[in-house]
């Protein structure tokens, strides 16, 4: 069943909500180390931040979901390319499989386009993705600072085309976290 949200931008005024709700939809996930709210709060003060791609979903003026689609670079030895980090979605457990996710997803990407971004990279889950357009990121000559399963590391481009030239590795924000 798909349940129809209000999706908008984030205000300073939900950020403490928000941060329960991903907290929250991230407290009993296997592959995760629960401090994705953590990062969330970090992001919002980093220049990565973009504050029209922090987007919530609302339900009965209740925010039930958010999305976080952050700046990042790829750099090879002589060039740096603009791209776009998707971390995290989150929906609240009491309405997950509601297609509140797809949703949030959809928005962030039709936002993104709209504000000239060309393609955003993920690390997730590789059966999930793909319904919307994401593809391996090895299918790119393009990198991640750490290891990761293959089919967890997806990449979309919102541009056809966008990411056919770029080779390198992605530079995340500091306020990702130092990968070893």
């Amino acid at each position: 069943m798909v349940m129809h949200v209000n999706i908008r931008q984030e205000t300073p005024k939900d950020y403490q909500i928000v941060e329960k709700v991903v907290e929250s939809a991230f407290r009993n996930e296997e592959f995760s180390d629960q401090t994705e709210h953590i990062l969330v709060s970090n992001l919002r003060k980093s220049s990565a931040f973009i504050s029209e791609l922090s987007i919530v979903a609302e339900l009965d003026d209740k925010i039930v979901g958010h999305i976080l689609v952050t700046r990042i670079n790829i750099n090879d030895t002589h060039n740096s390319f603009e791209s776009l980090a998707l971390a995290p979605v989150s929906v609240d457990p009491n309405y997950q499989s509601r297609g509140i996710g797809g949703q949030l997803i959809i928005a962030a990407h039709n936002k993104a386009k709209a504000l000239g971004y060309k393609s955003i990279i993920l690390v997730g889950h590789a059966d999930y993705y793909p319904r919307f357009g994401y593809r391996k990121l090895s299918t790119y000559n393009i990198s991640l600072p750490f290891s990761a399963p293959d089919e967890n590391c997806l990449a979309i481009e919102l541009t056809k085309g966008a990411l056919k030239k770029i080779n390198g590795q992605v530079k995340y924000d500091d306020a990702f976290g130092r990968f070893e």
